[in-house]
């Protein structure tokens, strides 16, 4: 049996794709410093979130899905040294989740690692990444609710620290619950994955060197382009539903394609939601800090830092974008998406990568251009 697990359960944008990707990306040679990260491949860490939330539609997401949660515990029976497990969607699960997963991985001794950041950047980051899911919920309706569902992810259920603690931290022992600050402005690019390693106890070196992701943010106007696109898909009055529904094509389309690959390139100006949501976050982040505080929980990094800062530089709000400013990013878009279909761009791969090129490639997305391209042959 594994000598300890450590259960990292986000938070959701905190860095955590970042770790993962590093954990993923070096398996092998943590494998050989006596990390293992276990698992077939990374969605089992993952669907094996969905597996401890009961999330009863688990089984469409992939035939393996159902036992994912299995096979980590499987593979950690099988390990005598240390394992990590992480994926942002855990720390939705109810307080008895919580507690049956830690059980289902004992004898072992489990800790919950737990990254976290101030509350308002959180917010303003998770509302981008609703917009890249296909969500059309203006900020100033985002964010009103505590949901009791622990599927729901993109809700103060999994954004609020102190909510998150206070239904996974009774699970473990206090010594063995983990809150690993986020870098700040200034700090090393490689400092997240150091204060990982300083809680897992592996040599951060083991890897070699690694950098941070660029922080992967929409302009105001862009972030409300992309909403407003958003409509067509879902909701009222949508005249394309059904689009993007499949979570695999909302991750490549909207998420990649779309958000990451071609409107966060355009910088725009940075925003934050009303004065009353300000505070509402100021709020979380101050509950969050006293709990941890007072709880004894181990911390790396600066505690304060989870803290809203007292005085914000002026920025916009989303509302105050105009159809105007509308207009010229959908234009600016169109026209980037028409050289996109000429040159046969697919998400991953947008500059300079000729679909002869990629002709070959696996996958749907491969097999569609090709399609589009024969029609248009067919016409000449």
């Amino acid at each position: 049996m594994a000598r300890r697990v450590f259960l990292h359960i986000g938070l959701p944008k905190t860095g955590t794709s970042y770790l993962q990707t590093i954990l993923w990306a070096h398996r092998d040679e943590l494998r050989e410093a006596g990390l293992l990260v276990p698992g077939r491949e990374r969605r089992d860490h993952l669907w094996a979130s969905l597996v401890v939330r009961a999330d009863p539609k688990v089984a469409r997401r992939h035939p393996r899905a159902p036992d994912s949660w299995s096979v980590l515990r499987s593979e950690a029976t099988d390990w005598a040294d240390d394992v990590v497990i992480s994926h942002e969607f855990f720390c939705s699960a109810s307080a008895e989740q919580a507690r049956r997963a830690v059980r289902e991985l004992e004898p072992a001794e489990v800790h919950v690692v737990v990254t976290a950041r101030e509350p308002l950047g959180l917010f303003t980051s998770s509302w981008q990444e609703s917009l890249k899911n296909r969500g059309t919920t203006p900020i100033e309706e985002y964010g009103r609710s505590e949901s009791s569902d622990p599927l729901d992810v993109w809700d103060w259920r999994a954004l609020d620290l102190a909510l998150v603690l206070e239904r996974w931290a009774p699970a473990v022992p206090a010594d063995r619950v983990h809150v690993v600050v986020a870098p700040g402005p200034g700090d090393p690019p490689d400092e997240l994955w150091r204060r990982f390693c300083a809680v897992l106890g592996t040599d951060p070196e083991v890897v070699g060197p690694v950098t941070g992701f660029p922080n992967a943010s929409m302009g105001v106007a862009e972030a409300e382009t992309l909403r407003r696109l958003n409509q067509h898909f879902t909701g009222p009055g949508a005249d394309l539903p059904g689009s993007f529904e499949r979570a695999y094509d909302r991750g490549v389309w909207i998420r990649t394609f779309l958000a990451d690959e071609r409107l966060v390139p355009r910088g725009g100006e940075r925003f934050w939601p009303g004065a009353d949501q300000q505070q509402d976050c100021r709020r979380r982040g101050d509950r969050a800090v006293e709990l941890v505080r007072s709880a004894g929980f181990d911390v790396v990094g600066d505690l304060d830092r989870l803290a809203v800062p007292a005085e914000l530089p002026p920025r916009r709000h989303p509302s105050s974008v105009t159809d105007a400013e509308v207009a010229d990013v959908a234009v600016a878009l169109a026209a980037r998406l028409m050289v996109d279909l000429k040159d046969g761009a697919r998400p991953g791969r947008t500059q300079g990568t000729s679909a002869a090129a990629d002709a070959g490639g696996p996958g749907a997305a491969s097999t569609w251009w090709r399609r589009l391209r024969a029609a248009a042959r067919s016409r000449r």
